[in-house]
């Protein structure tokens, strides 16, 4: 039996003590959704956003952003146009004491385009009008960004919508605001299937959710600058009124279509052609800061060559089977056509007739109610810039939820303010008080759909799906948008706020929808979500959880 005296027990316990706390002072214990992709980042080189590489990237990714904002000028300038009597007076619409115009004609104007930020985004003004142009334009865009590139799609979607911004601007009637929109609407849907596409896979993983969601943000770029040339242009008493912010909207997509050629490919694509060279030389340079060795890019190529496939339906323009063949392939569809309608129906519809509900709650003259217009914007750009933010810290699937279950509420109590103290004027401070809560609907929107539209269906599809998926997603978002643009209108016309009520109603179910259905994609590689989607119980998988703990030892972590 060994014995020690008092003091060398003492000795002893805190020489252990002293192990023990120094093991703890180095062992950082985390909780992440996928074990390797979080050892590659903690035992890699970190990336810094001030790298020379990081940089170039951010400069590449603003090209691609362009879209976006072409798309935004688009989708707030016929709500602005809407709202001047010049251009109604001019098209002979009517709606002049509505505060812009309501009627079949208006619906088939509005529905016969598309535009907006990707599928739409944000809700002040633009309900993205994907309707008859872009559904036109779908069938096409997905085989030109599989077979041509991501590039090739930016830049032939965004000389359609030069040639469509040409029309609209010289209209002589209605025939030529017909056809130019339908332009429009048929090069967005393109550009659009691309840019998207582009940005997610270009973007680093942990990068992606911001990058991405930027993308989407950009979209107020265009709006802002879109509805603040229309205050100014609403006082000229001519046609210059309406035409001059027509014109502006050329600018953005000559930008994309000019040097869309001069960015790189996205790797992905490159690695599908079989040019894994030059998709190893792209994805070391901007997610390893040049060092193809280091462990997010090692993890990543890795996962490319197991995912990208070269006999895919992406080289079968005509095959779309991998969207619905397994039932991996189906939870992925549902998730990309529940964002697709979603996005749609959740109340931002109501945006693209922003000055006919000033007008419907009291504001009469037609300068406020572009001046309304002008802040609302503002407003929703500060909330899509919050939640841009946001995707990668709170998640997708959390945003969506808390975010729709929001706009039911604001949505709710502009639909009560607007029917107590509405165009009478009984109660300006309750009119008011309907203004500010269609702002904070916008902002409460922008916060959660303006990020996620272009970012959540990307992310959802396979790479080999991921042209023709965004394509598809085109054509539900356009579908859905048809309804928005060419019912709301008629609806506001014939029963004005009640309205309001059903998008209050499908809110709700929406929420229902999401909680029960919706996945988590944050925190993964692009290719790592198959193993999400692939399980038993995606939504369960999805946001379960894994231990790991860091430790660092001299110098090395391990």
């Amino acid at each position: 039996m060994s014995t020690h005296s008092p003091e060398k027990l003492s000795h002893d316990d805190e020489k252990v003590s002293d192990e023990v706390a120094q093991s703890n002072a180095n062992t950082k214990v985390l909780h992440v959704e996928n074990v390797d992709y979080a050892l590659a980042l903690s035992t890699g080189p970190q990336l810094k956003a001030t790298s020379k590489r990081s940089l170039q990237l951010f400069a590449i990714l603003l090209v691609a952003f362009m879209g976006s904002l072409s798309n935004g000028f688009d989708g707030s300038v016929m709500s602005a146009v809407n709202g001047m009597e010049q251009y109604l007076t001019f098209f002979g619409i009517s709606g002049l004491d509505a505060g812009g115009g309501v009627g079949s004609t208006t619906a088939i104007i509005f529905g016969i385009v598309t535009t907006s930020s990707f599928p739409v985004t944000s809700w002040p003004h633009r309900t993205s009008q994907y309707s008859i142009g872009s559904i036109a334009g779908v069938f096409i865009a997905g085989p030109i960004a599989d077979s041509a590139g991501r590039r090739a799609g930016m830049c032939i979607g965004s000389v359609i919508i030069i040639a469509g911004a040409i029309v609209v601007t010289v209209a002589k009637n209605l025939a030529y605001l017909l056809g130019g929109r339908f332009f429009l609407g048929f090069g967005v849907a393109i550009s659009t299937t691309a840019a998207p596409a582009y940005v997610v896979e270009m973007s680093p993983p942990q990068w992606r959710g911001r990058l991405t969601g930027l993308y989407n943000t950009f979209y107020y770029s265009g709006s802002i600058l879109c509805t603040g040339i229309t205050i100014a242009t609403g006082k000229i008493q001519s046609s210059s009124s309406w035409r001059v912010p027509l014109a502006i909207q050329i600018v953005p997509a000559a930008i994309l279509a000019a040097f869309a050629f001069l960015l790189p490919e996205s790797p992905r694509w490159l690695i599908a052609q079989g040019r894994k060279e030059e998709a190893l030389t792209i994805l070391a340079r901007y997610h390893g800061n040049d060092d193809p060795d280091a462990p997010l890019v090692k993890l990543e190529w890795k996962e490319f060559e197991d995912s990208v496939k070269l006999d895919a339906s992406d080289k079968r323009w005509w095959d779309y089977r991998e969207l619905f063949n397994t039932r991996n392939a189906r939870y992925r569809t549902m998730m990309m056509l529940m964002m697709g309608f979603f996005g749609q129906w959740s109340g931002n519809g109501l945006g693209y007739f922003l000055t006919v509900l000033f007008g419907a709650i009291g504001v009469e003259s037609q300068n406020g109610r572009l001046t309304l217009n002008f802040v609302n914007t503002i407003v929703s750009a500060i909330g899509a810039l919050i939640g841009t933010t946001l995707t990668d810290k709170v998640g997708r699937r959390t945003m969506w939820f808390w975010g729709t279950l929001t706009c039911a509420g604001t949505l709710a109590i502009v639909t009560g303010c607007t029917a107590k103290w509405g165009a009478s004027n009984a109660n300006p401070a309750g009119a008011n008080a309907a203004v500010a809560f269609i702002f904070l609907f916008g902002f409460f929107y922008s916060i959660t759909y303006t990020p996620l539209q272009a970012l959540y269906p990307a992310e959802c599809l396979a790479y080999n799906t991921r042209a023709k998926g965004m394509a598809f997603y085109a054509l539900a978002v356009s579908c859905a948008s048809f309804v928005n643009t060419y019912a709301g209108p008629i609806a506001l016309e014939r029963i004005t706020w009640k309205y309001y009520i059903v998008y209050i109603a499908w809110d709700l179910f929406e929420c229902a929808v999401i909680y029960f259905c919706a996945v988590e994609t944050k925190g993964r590689t692009l290719e790592e979500l198959d193993e999400i989607f692939a399980a038993p119980n995606p939504v369960k998988k999805s946001t379960s959880k894994h231990e790991i703990k860091i430790v660092e030892k001299e110098g090395t972590t391990v």
